[in-house]
């Protein structure tokens, strides 16, 4: 997959089949989307383009809506969309003047003159230009007038429930992680540098790593333990996961920490990620390190069973 992080003209001789969005999560809509566009591409001898946008649109709009949070960074999405088999990604950085173009504008200028496309897929609610005027209805009378038709993908629905990052972001942060894996059909990841803790774990038999998340957008789900699989210097394990504030040993900060089973490696400072299996508990205001040290001996054999099914 070729990757752009800037407007990219595409030679008219590859029969671009385009979409645009933001494309946060790349849940089963938006693969539905793709799996279209990778169809009709295949039918034209084409290839496809998705035309994404960072910052997320609504950091610059609106940024005193400092509560938004991604369900993905750019190198995941990156990493995902290659493994989805698509062709092009362009990630423009999204600014108030690109935000104040109008749909008649961006249609010429973007998809027409610069992305030469061929086909325009996007989805039921799309929106695009400025004050969000432009839409599937205006596509469909100005996309033939510059050489391109439009497709709209409808509504896909799971369980009678629309999909959408909004709703996914809901779930994990409720620690609904059996939700938020239907909705996205991939294990949700989380990235980051081990940094050295406090080593309390290591003194209750259960060390841990101390995970810090350098993107500030990325969201973190909601507080309590995890079974995860983890990934360190090439290889995978299996182990659990704490997100929360520590009220055992007075802790004042979030922190992420994850105990990694059947292993014994120093990686400080080494980069690691985790993928979310399934939620286990809320946090715990225990009594002492002891009954902490119990409980943590359970959750590990409740994670085991899980991860064994």
């Amino acid at each position: 997959m070729k990757v752009y992080r800037e407007l990219h003209p595409i030679e008219k001789d590859k029969h671009a089949v385009v979409t645009i969005g933001t494309f946060d999560g790349l849940h089963l809509g938006h693969q539905k989307i793709i799996n279209r566009m990778k169809e009709v591409a295949a039918g034209i001898n084409g290839e496809t383009v998705i035309l994404s946008f960072f910052p997320h649109p609504r950091m610059i709009l609106h940024p005193e809506d400092t509560w938004l949070k991604l369900l993905n960074t750019i190198p995941e999405k990156i990493e995902l969309l290659e493994k989805m088999g698509v062709d092009n990604l362009i990630i423009t950085p999204f600014t108030r003047d690109f935000s104040n173009m109008s749909c008649d504008e961006f249609t010429l200028k973007v998809l027409a003159d610069t992305l030469h496309t061929r086909k325009l897929i996007i989805g039921y609610d799309h929106r695009f230009g400025k004050n969000r005027e432009g839409g599937f209805e205006s596509l469909s009378l100005s996309g033939p007038v510059f050489g391109f038709e439009v497709e709209k993908i409808p509504e896909q629905d799971i369980d009678d429930i629309a999909i959408s990052s909004t709703k996914i972001r809901e779930a994990l942060l409720a620690g609904n992680i059996e939700t938020a894996t239907k909705y996205l059909q991939y294990a949700y990841p989380l990235h980051g540098k081990v940094m050295l803790g406090d080593q309390i774990g290591r003194t209750l038999g259960y060390p841990t790593a101390n995970i810090l998340v350098t993107e500030p957008y990325k969201l973190i789900p909601g507080d309590g333990i995890y079974a995860v699989r983890i990934f360190v210097a090439g290889q995978h394990y299996r182990g659990m996961l704490y997100i929360g504030n520590r009220p055992v040993v007075n802790g004042m900060s979030r922190s992420i920490e994850v105990n990694i089973f059947d292993f014994n490696q120093d990686i400080y400072g080494q980069d690691i990620a985790v993928e979310f299996l399934h939620y286990i508990r809320g946090d715990g205001n225990f009594t002492s390190l002891d009954e902490l040290k119990n409980q943590m001996g359970k959750d590990k054999i409740k994670c085991l069973e899980l991860m064994a099914g």
